[in-house]
C-alpha cells in the first residue's frame, strides 16, 4: 500500500516492479497450451529510465515459465520498444503503444471486447 501511494502515477520508477507482479489468471496454462501449436516469443517493453527492470522482466519470465533449454522462452524474449520492426502471425498484447498498433501481424489485443482473458484468446488460436 505504501508503494502504491509513494509511486501513483509513475509505477515504471519503482525499483521492484516486476518482481511484485503476479502472472494473470490463466496465462500459465495458456502459454503451455499455445507453445504445442506455435513457435512462441515473448515480445515486450520494459520501462526505459529503469534498467533494473529490464532484468527484473527476465527473471520473473524464467520464475514463472523455467529458464532452462526445455523451457518455452528460453532464449526468446525480445525487448523492444518498437514492437513493428518484428515479425509474426500474431501479436498478443493489451495496447496498441510502442508499434504494437503497426505489428505487421494479427494484433490481439488483451483485455479488449473481443479478448478479454486468456480463454479467448486460446480458442481464438488453437484449431
Amino acid at each position: 500500500k505504501r508503494d502504491l501511494e509513494e509511486y501513483k502515477d509513475r509505477y515504471d520508477d519503482h525499483p521492484y516492479i516486476f518482481t511484485l507482479m503476479d502472472p494473470i489468471k490463466d496465462s500459465i496454462e495458456s502459454i503451455k497450451k499455445l507453445d504445442k501449436q506455435y513457435d512462441l516469443y515473448i515480445l515486450s517493453t520494459a520501462p526505459w529510465d529503469n534498467p533494473n527492470a529490464w532484468k527484473q522482466k527476465r527473471d520473473w519470465i524464467g520464475k514463472y515459465f523455467g529458464d532452462k533449454k526445455k523451457d518455452v522462452f528460453y532464449k526468446k524474449v525480445i525487448l523492444s520498444h518498437n514492437k513493428n520492426l518484428n515479425m509474426g502471425a500474431y501479436l498478443i498484447d493489451d495496447r496498441t503503444k510502442n508499434g504494437a498498433g503497426e505489428f505487421s501481424g494479427e494484433l490481439i489485443q488483451f483485455g479488449s471486447d473481443s479478448f478479454p482473458d486468456w480463454e479467448s484468446v486460446v480458442n481464438y488460436l488453437e484449431p
